[in-house]
C-alpha cells in the first residue's frame, strides 16, 4: 500500500522574497562585473593597455581572476546558493584590495568600494534579521 504524504504549501514571507531579490540583483551586478573584464581581456575595451598581452602583470593576474570568479558568483547568487555569497566576498576582498590598498597601480575607484561595502552592510543586516527571526521562533 502506498502511503501519500502532503506538503503544506510553501510560502515565502515578504522578507524571504526580499532576500531573494537582494541575491538576484547582485548576482547580475556580478555578471556585469565579470563581463567588463571578459572585455578587457579580448581587448574589445577601447583604451591603454587594456588588452591582456598588454596589460602590466599586476592587471593581468587580477582580470584573469575577476573574470572567472565573478560569472561564478553571479550563478551561485542567482541559484540562492550558499557558496555564492562566499565567491562574492572573495571577489570584493580582491577589488577593495586592488582599490583602496594599492591605488598606485589600479587607481581609485571609490564607487567600487562603496558598493561592496554596500552589499557586505545589506547582507549582514539580512542574516542579522533572519537569525533574530529564528531566535523569537524558538521561544
Amino acid at each position: 500500500m502506498q502511503q501519500v504524504f502532503e506538503r503544506a504549501p510553501l510560502h515565502a514571507t515578504t522578507l524571504e522574497l526580499i532576500w531573494q531579490w537582494f541575491h538576484r540583483i547582485v548576482a547580475v551586478y556580478c555578471l556585469l562585473f565579470g563581463v567588463l573584464y571578459w572585455v578587457r581581456l579580448v581587448g574589445i575595451y577601447e583604451g591603454a593597455n587594456w588588452r591582456f598581452d598588454l596589460m602590466p602583470v599586476h592587471w593581468q593576474v587580477v582580470s584573469v581572476t575577476l573574470a572567472v570568479l565573478f560569472p561564478f558568483a553571479a550563478s551561485g547568487l542567482w541559484m540562492l546558493a550558499s557558496w555564492g555569497f562566499v565567491i562574492w566576498f572573495i571577489c570584493a576582498v580582491i577589488e577593495t584590495t586592488m582599490y583602496a590598498g594599492f591605488p598606485d597601480l589600479y587607481g581609485w575607484r571609490i564607487e567600487v568600494i562603496v558598493s561592496h561595502a554596500l552589499v557586505a552592510v545589506i547582507y549582514a543586516t539580512f542574516r542579522l534579521v533572519f537569525y533574530i527571526r529564528s531566535r523569537k521562533q524558538e521561544d
